[in-house]
């Protein structure tokens, strides 16, 4: 038991998903704060012109899927790196946007 604990931890694959998983966190940690800031300017856009802005639409769901992405790759639900490993996202996550007009 001990040998296979040992063989594990001297994987490379092991400690390169540790370091993608700690560079994901950090994303993830900014993006709450740009999310924050999406937040705002849409309200300011409602009470300012009584619509969301279009654009900030699409880059809010884009940048919703992006934090889907993360957090299916941190729990380890998918082994797909998310964007800069891949492509941006466009629109709703695929599984998903099955349900979504």
């Amino acid at each position: 038991m001990k040998e296979e604990i040992k063989e594990r931890l001297q994987r490379n694959e092991t400690w390169q998903r540790a370091l993608y998983m700690l560079f994901f966190i950090i994303i993830y940690g900014v993006s709450k704060f740009v999310i924050f800031a999406i937040i705002l300017f849409q309200f300011i856009t409602i009470i300012l012109t009584g619509g969301t802005n279009e654009q900030m639409l699409k880059f809010g769901q884009n940048l919703s899927t992006y934090l889907y992405q993360i957090t299916q790759f941190l729990t380890f639900n998918s082994e797909e790196h998310p964007f800069p490993f891949s492509k941006w996202p466009n629109g709703a996550p695929h599984h998903i946007s099955q349900y979504i007009d």
